[in-house]
């Protein structure tokens, strides 16, 4: 009889802990193709989540931009069809639109002056998001973009007379070119590829990496030196399905972000340095700034253009601190090199 009882009691158990290991899933969007280091650094944050919880907790991931560009993401997630995704500040700024100081043009000179912004002014873009109805997991970034083109871009005037594209409703890039003075083609990313072969554009901006990754460089032969901005980026998830984890997976979840989201900007970074030497491998030209004029003349467009957003994606004051911020810091850390 207590045999009976014990094997009862087991049974109950392995179908209460069955229950409780119902697995709980996170469907996650990203812009970023399979095989690529967000792909395998997202697929080990998978692992170890379901390792840590075990297997309460894991992700469903959607790569590649098959749901979508970033809005029709945030869409689905309003709608609960998605849950998280990795966001560029293109996405961010559709639910915070102060976030996208951060993609400024000629705003950062080195990794350590973005890592050093991020830290300082991160609890405060995380009560933002927050009000919005999102958690801010961890920063993560596309990285240092630059002009990619067709033909050389040695000064302002040649910058003029390129037919560049524009990421359609990014306020942060109309703001940038219409301080170039210029007139871009808004597409999403993923008309891009079909203009530049069709010769509707001959400009475009990105990081090294997403060159190669989205195959944009088999159509310009160009690279500018000089970063154009660091895209800034972020895995969001809403409130909504955080807030229905229990505490300990919530700690899971938000541990493992910053561990491994550290891990792939980290990668990130290698990886737009190896694949800058790539893309000169495969024919693309680096042109460098012809003068210190010119420079002056970039950083000028800079300034211009966060005016235009100044009051508009984000306060004076916010740009003041951030400005602040960054020249007290190049004052402290004036013999550090650039990224």
């Amino acid at each position: 009889m207590k045999i009976h009882k014990i094997l009862f009691i087991v049974i109950l158990y392995f179908f209460a802990t069955g229950a409780l290991a119902q697995e709980i899933k996170i469907k996650f969007a990203t812009l970023a193709p399979e095989g690529s280091t967000w792909m395998k650094v997202m697929k080990e944050f998978d692992r170890a989540v379901r390792k840590q919880s075990n297997g309460r907790l894991g992700f469903k991931i959607y790569a590649g931009g098959i749901l979508g560009d970033e809005k029709d993401v945030l869409r689905k997630i309003r709608l609960g069809q998605l849950h998280a995704a990795g966001f560029t500040g293109v996405g961010m700024g559709e639910i915070l639109p102060e976030v996208r100081i951060l993609d400024c043009p000629f705003l950062f000179r080195s990794y350590d002056e973005i890592d050093y912004i991020n830290t300082k002014f991160y609890q405060r873009f995380a009560r933002g998001f927050e009000k919005k109805g999102y958690v801010l997991l961890s920063w993560a970034e596309v990285g240092f973009v630059y002009v990619f083109s067709k033909s050389p871009i040695r000064s302002i005037e040649d910058m003029r007379k390129i037919k560049m594209w524009i990421w359609e409703g990014d306020p942060v890039a109309e703001a940038t070119f219409k301080a170039f003075d210029l007139h871009p083609f808004p597409l999403s990313v993923i008309d891009v590829m079909p203009a530049l072969q069709a010769n509707m554009i001959d400009g475009v901006y990105t990081s090294p990496l997403a060159a190669i990754a989205l195959q944009w460089f088999t159509k310009v032969k160009y690279m500018m030196e000089l970063p154009l901005a660091n895209s800034a980026g972020a895995v969001l998830i809403s409130k909504r399905k955080y807030d229905q984890l229990s505490p300990d997976l919530q700690k899971i979840l938000s541990e493992n972000a910053r561990h491994y989201m550290a891990k792939l900007i980290t990668l990130s970074r290698k990886d737009n340095a190896k694949a800058i030497e790539t893309l000169k491998k495969s024919g693309i030209n680096i042109v460098p700034i012809s003068n210190k004029e010119t420079m002056l003349q970039y950083e000028e467009i800079g300034k211009k253009a966060r005016r235009l957003l100044a009051g508009k994606l984000f306060s004076q004051q916010l740009l003041t601190e951030v400005e602040t911020a960054l020249a007290e810091y190049r004052a402290k850390h004036s013999n550090k090199t650039t990224n």
